[in-house]
């Protein structure tokens, strides 16, 4: 075990498929292998620091990104069954009852097992984030950077 290396792209920001991204990422983590997440579009959302943080120099159509869309894991909807916001609710409800790791200790485990996760820059330019947005411990890179460390992993997945 741990000869392998894992690529998952997190193009999704729904609850459901982030919680299956971090629960593969630590099961690889957990094997000793290498892992990398690059968060694109979408998925940049579960990076987002759930506070709000004033930033200057955005234009209205940026700002207008970063009023609409979820700040942190904790405000993400469900893929399916969202019931207008109370699905995620549910869903979190019942994880708890079978002790299942919440999201937020997902991400903090990650982390602590040298997970490394890449905010998309071009995303980030495209969705109108900045790094004082996002959470602390990331890596900034574009595609390249993502196909480089793919070209050299075993497995890479597309959530």
């Amino acid at each position: 075990m741990g000869t392998g290396r894992k690529t998952i792209i997190v193009f999704s920001g729904e609850f459901d498929k982030v919680m299956a991204a971090f629960v593969i990422a630590n099961g690889a983590a957990a094997m000793d292998d290498e892992v990398t997440m690059f968060f694109t579009f979408w998925g940049l959302n579960a990076l987002r620091r759930p506070e709000k943080v004033t930033v200057n120099g955005k234009t209205l159509v940026q700002r207008a990104f970063a009023w609409m869309m979820p700040r942190g894991p904790e405000r993400l909807s469900l893929s399916q069954m969202n019931f207008a916001g109370a699905g995620p609710k549910l869903m979190k409800r019942v994880m708890r009852q079978a002790n299942v790791m919440p999201l937020q200790e997902l991400i903090t485990e990650a982390r602590e097992q040298g997970v490394k996760m890449v905010a998309c820059t071009m995303s980030m330019d495209v969705m109108g984030l900045l790094k004082e947005e996002l959470i602390d411990g990331l890596e900034y890179a574009g595609v390249a950077s993502y196909l480089a460390d793919a070209d050299q992993s075993n497995v890479n997945l597309f959530i």
